[in-house]
């Protein structure tokens, strides 16, 4: 297998994580655990993916700190794997991505899940970029700044 270039002394804040969740594997195990999965054979479960493969998701998730393994709260001779708070600060990340399949990816009317307000029961309002002020920003109205 072809090793990766690393992007971990990138300057580009866009570039240095995806060493951590750059495939879509692991963007679906950290979906899958904000979903409330922790076990290594309920992932394998929800994913239909080889041992080996999510194996080697999890030990760099858990090597990036995103996820950590503790014993289960059973008693069980089982582990599990549960979000950090750098992994729970991915789930404004996970919305957008969802927010973007469901704008260019679905079908008008097509039946897919739908996150919602636990509390309310009614669907999660759009993400939106604002600038200090509270303009709503888009890409023209943004730049790179070196400082």
């Amino acid at each position: 297998m072809v090793k990766r270039t690393s992007h971990e002394f990138s300057a580009c804040p866009v570039a240095r994580p995806l060493d951590a969740i750059g495939d879509w594997w692991s963007l679906l195990i950290i979906r899958d655990a904000f979903e409330g999965v922790t076990r290594f054979g309920e992932f394998q479960k929800s994913l239909g993916l080889a041992k080996n493969i999510l194996s080697a998701r999890l030990r760099n998730l858990v090597a990036h700190d995103i996820l950590e393994l503790k014993p289960c709260a059973d008693n069980s001779n089982y582990n599990q794997y549960v979000l950090t708070e750098k992994g729970r600060g991915l789930f404004p990340l996970l919305v957008a991505l969802r927010q973007w399949g469901e704008d260019y990816f679905c079908t008008e009317g097509e039946e897919h899940v739908v996150l919602v307000d636990r509390e309310k029961g009614e669907p999660v309002r759009r993400l939106e970029l604002r600038a200090q002020d509270g303009r709503l920003l888009g890409p023209d109205d943004t730049l790179v700044s070196g400082h």
